[in-house]
């Protein structure tokens, strides 16, 4: 079956790109500057050097002005070669013998000189040469390095990806130092050309994997890419349920152990928040704080926030199923204040649940989009009030608060499933108020069925349970084995792809390890 390639769409600019530099000067400025559209923060800095006519452009804000006098003005002027005698030799001797710079490259195009110069980089040209020099001197302002804002830990690193992908890269690479460790660089969308840099262990990763990830992101039919999110929808499988296949972390620890496992990781810049390839169902529960732990702690742990998921998914849908269509499931003395308390409210239980629903969801927008200084005023104040008025006043009934409220609070003991929780509560609300038990399990099926078959560059996303792999599922998933038996065996997520039941035979007897 032929593989389903993007083409990305033509840029209509006002001068070609691929127009070689002119070996006139004046002329190879007045490309540049055409193709820029004669933009305000280009800045050329003419100067004649041997009698040799010279320019330096720049982008205003994007080059650090020290490095800029001191490395290229300050030798251009003072400690230029002499015996050039014309621009292309010129060019040739001050990259060999006067600059000597971490990113210097040579350029031959206007759309690869123009490139450059919005990236940071400090070209210079000379009249009679048909190429230019460039140097990267990068200066642009850029948050500092701090503690991720998701993914809060207790003990383990508190530094977290900040917007440039650079600085990305080398806390990845300081974790990782591997020879074996790849970072591809690739340029992509036709008018934002953003970096985006692929990581992988060469020794560890899939290569076909590694391939089909690669030619995806190249072939994007993006024109502009401003965060991570815009690529997620093209590593994705189409026709994919509410459970991404894509993972995103903002910590840089995280990132590199995933690379372990023989995933793919990819940096965007721009934004702090990298994808992970291929993502499995069963990481959402897990953290890197689970790792600092004692292992039955972190097992501990982990069977709460899958309690969590299920409530925050289920309880309401049930609650209204069981007092729509089996109240006499509940307990007599349950089931009579519940009865005591519908009476006195105005709606029936499927309205209230879902009047409820779209309240909180209301507050926890206006909470997330405020200023945190008055956000958290806000989703307090407005809890209490329309929690206790609308009780008091007998528009909604008591334990319908509660269960919201109940729900919402386990929603977030996965905050990597909240999207998730938040549908699929709402589509269990309806289908237990309309359909009841039998609705509520038959969309249950369908949904495991849906979860079993979906797979992720050939690896099944519900792994190591669909399919069943003992060894992982003994050495870290609900329960995660201590150190010491985890560097006794190793496993690498394509290796899941294979898994079967025999796997049992091959895992070690280790009882004693703790």
């Amino acid at each position: 079956m032929a593989k389903k390639r993007f083409s990305q769409k033509p840029v209509s600019l006002p001068f070609d790109p691929k127009t070689p530099i002119s070996a006139v000067l004046n002329e190879s400025c007045t490309d540049i500057r055409a193709l820029m559209g004669n933009s305000s923060d280009l800045i050329i800095k003419y100067a004649e050097i041997n009698g040799i006519k010279t320019a330096v452009m720049t982008c205003e804000g994007m080059t650090d002005k020290t490095a800029l006098a001191e490395l290229i003005y300050r030798p251009l002027t003072q400690c230029a070669p002499a015996d050039c005698n014309n621009g292309g030799k010129l060019l040739d001797e001050i990259a060999l013998k006067l600059l000597c710079a971490e990113e210097q490259k040579l350029t031959f195009t206007c759309g690869e000189t123009v490139q450059l110069i919005m990236s940071g980089f400090a070209v210079i040209l000379a009249d009679g040469s048909d190429h230019a020099l460039a140097i990267g001197i990068q200066g642009y302002e850029h948050r500092a390095v701090e503690e991720p804002s998701s993914h809060i830990n207790l003990r383990a690193s508190r530094e977290g990806f900040i917007e440039l992908v650079r600085t990305n890269m080398s806390m990845v690479r300081r974790r990782m130092k591997s020879p074996s460790l790849v970072m591809n660089l690739i340029k992509t969308g036709t008018r934002s050309n953003t970096d985006v840099c692929v990581c992988y262990l060469s020794d560890r990763a899939d290569k076909n994997m590694v391939n089909e990830i690669t030619d995806r992101i190249k072939e994007l039919p993006l024109s502009t890419i401003l965060c991570s999110d815009y690529l997620q929808a093209f590593l994705e499988k189409s026709g994919g349920t509410l459970f991404s296949q894509v993972t995103l972390t903002e910590r840089p620890d995280t990132f590199v152990s995933k690379l372990y496992e023989g995933r793919v990781g990819i940096i965007v810049d721009g934004t702090p928040f990298a994808l992970i390839v291929p993502g499995l169902f069963i990481e959402n529960f897990h953290t890197m704080d689970d790792y600092t732990h004692h292992p039955y702690f972190s097992a501990f742990v982990r069977a709460l926030r899958f309690i969590a998921f299920l409530l925050a998914v289920f309880l309401p849908g049930l609650y209204v199923a069981l007092c729509n269509f089996n109240p006499e499931l509940f307990r007599t003395t349950l089931l009579l204040n519940i009865y005591s308390s519908i009476q006195t409210t105005a709606y029936p239980v499927l309205a209230e649940c879902l009047i409820m629903y779209i309240l909180y969801e209301i507050m926890r927008e206006a909470g997330l989009r405020l200023p945190k200084s008055v956000g958290h005023a806000v989703s307090i104040v407005g809890g209490l009030v329309i929690g206790e008025i609308t009780v008091t006043a007998g528009l909604m009934s008591a334990p319908v608060v509660l269960i919201i409220a109940a729900t919402g609070l386990c929603s977030f003991a996965v905050p990597d499933l909240y999207e998730s929780c938040m549908i699929l509560r709402l589509i269990f609300i309806l289908t237990g108020g309309f359909f009841g038990l039998f609705g509520i399990i038959i969309v249950t099926t369908m949904m495991l069925f849906r979860l079993c078959s979906k797979s992720s560059y050939g690896v099944p996303y519900l792994a190591p349970f669909a399919p069943v792999t003992l060894k992982s599922i003994l050495r870290d998933s609900f329960y995660r084995r201590s150190w010491r038996s985890l560097t006794e065996s190793d496993i690498t997520v394509s290796e899941l792809s294979h898994a079967n039941s025999s796997d049992s035979d091959s895992e070690r007897d280790d009882n004693t390890d703790e």
